[in-house]
Formats: structure tokens, sequence, C-alpha cells
């Protein structure tokens, strides 16, 4: 299996809420009340390491209250490459409800100084040799700019990573000048970065793009690269939650990539497991028997234009 790093810039604590709908302005008593350290490479790093490959996670940590991590990161058994910055790691609030609406609420990041910022991309050229790709993936901190970003993504290039991008925005917009090797925007983020130009998978495609992983929520997943391009659509399930299903999706795609599987069974697996996420509270595959049943599920197909 392979060794990968992931990178969350702006990790956070998701305090998850599930009730079975939502008033406002009234009072609310939710069915259950979970507290996860998260953000999205810490949730893709859950998936990869269910999935048998050897992870460590990296980015910027509020040293006022990492226990949460901390106790993760040791469970796991993760190699820790976070830099902790003074301050706390932010909290975000996630509303479920019964018919699998989600309402997030999302506080800011502690702030990361340029000093910070050098340390971590110090660590980085230590470490980088060891892995054999990189996922960076999240918000942006306070503090961290889109040039600083698109330079992280660069220098992860030039160590010899292969870099999977998974942001909005901003942060997209810059990383994608990068041109990573694989871009797994939703729909909305990709039309918000490139619009909506009929060519525009071949601009990401011309920029060192190799592949580029849309997903369109139950609509499915298209995947255009140098030698697949194909869509994917999951099986209907009862969502509990949609929170981690892009990352799930994301691991899922890596861990074909990596392992040499055919592109058909990379993105029929991937897709599986993202709809195993939206059925569950949480992160990582829980059950090999759902997840199998889930895969024959999936229906993927050639997609006839780029």
């Amino acid at each position: 299996m392979a060794r990968i790093l992931t990178l969350t810039l702006n990790p956070a604590l998701d305090l998850t809420v599930r009730l079975a709908r939502l008033e406002p302005g009234e009072v609310n008593r939710s069915d259950t009340l979970l507290t996860h350290a998260a953000g999205k490479g810490v949730n893709v790093a859950q998936v990869l390491a269910d999935l048998g490959h050897e992870v460590s996670v990296g980015g910027f940590l509020g040293a006022a209250n990492p226990e949460a991590f901390d106790a993760l990161i040791a469970s796991r058994g993760f190699g820790d490459a976070f830099v902790r910055v003074p301050g706390e790691t932010r909290s975000n609030i996630k509303i479920a409800e019964q018919d699998g609406r989600v309402t997030d609420i999302n506080a800011p990041g502690p702030q990361v100084t340029e000093q910070a910022q050098n340390a971590l991309l110090e660590k980085l050229a230590q470490i980088a040799p060891g892995f054999d790709a990189v996922v960076v993936a999240g918000s942006l901190p306070r503090g961290v700019s889109a040039q600083w970003f698109q330079r992280l993504v660069t220098e992860l290039k030039s160590l010899g990573l292969k870099v999977a991008l998974d942001t909005s925005g901003e942060a997209l917009r810059a990383g994608l000048k990068a041109g990573p090797w694989l871009v797994k925007p939703n729909t909305e983020e990709l039309a918000d970065a490139l619009g909506h130009a009929p060519d525009a998978i071949s601009q990401l495609h011309l920029q060192g793009v190799e592949h580029v992983v849309v997903s369109d929520g139950a609509a499915g997943v298209s995947w255009y690269s140098s030698n697949a391009t194909l869509h994917a659509t999951p099986p209907k399930v009862t969502v509990a939650s949609t929170v981690g299903a892009g990352d799930s999706l994301l691991a899922g795609m890596l861990h074909g990539l990596l392992s040499g599987d055919t592109p058909e069974q990379t993105l029929r697996r991937a897709t599986a497991i993202a709809a195993m996420a939206v059925t569950q509270i949480g992160f990582g595959i829980s059950d090999d028997a759902q997840l199998a049943r889930l895969e024959s599920g999936v229906v993927v197909r050639t997609l006839t234009e780029q």
C-alpha cells in the first residue's frame, strides 16, 4: 500500500447535532450530539487508513485545544506533521436533519503567522521524500494568502509528490495555477473557479492536471483523464449526513490510482465509498459487506464528450 500525507490547513472540531427537523427561532432538541476531530484532509486520512494505507496528517493546529486531534492521531497510528500555532482550532457546528439536509455553521480558524507558514514548508521539505502522494484539502485559515497556497502546491510538486487538491474559491483558483496531479471539485466549485467554459476540462489538462474528478451529489461523479472519461451513478441510499462524502470519494480515487486498479474499478469503489459516507455520521469504512453491496449498485459508463 501507499504512503500518503494529507494536509489540512484549517482543521476543525466538528460538533454534529442530529434532529428530526430544525425549527429556526424555536427550542430544538437533538437526538444525538457527536464531536469529531475533522477537516477535509483529516477526513480523507481516516478513509485511506481503513483502505490499508500508511498515512500522516499535517497542517496548522491550534495549540490551545489539541486533545481530540492528538487522540485521533494516536488511535489511528497517523504520523503527525502538524505545526502547532497559538490559539484554538476552530469548532464547526453541523445540524443534520432526518431528511438528509445539513446546515453548517463554520467558525474562523486561528491566525497563522508567516513564521508558522515557513515552519510547515520546512517540515514538508524534510519529510516529503517518504511519501507517494499528498492531499491538500480544505479552506485557508486566517493569515494564509492564496499566493502562499499556490507556492505550497508548487513546492510539493517540486519535491516529486503527486498532489491531490480539494478546496474551493480563491484557494482553488490559486491551486489550479500550480497544476496539481488530481483535483476534485464539485460542479459548483468548478464553475466558480473556471466559469462555464465548454473547454474547462481541457484547460485543466493543459495546465498539467492529469485527473479531474467532478462530483455532483446524487447525480454522480465524472472523471476526466488521459485514459479514462467516465461517469458513475451511485446507488440510492438513506442519507444520514452528506458531511465527508466528497472526502471519502477523494480517498477512494487515490486508493484506486495508487493501487493500480482499472479506471472502472477505481471509480466504482470510490463512488461506493462516498455513498457509504452519507449513510453515517463520522468518517471511515465501517462495514466491508455494506461497501460491497453498494459497489455492486454503482453504474459506470463511458462519457462521450470531454
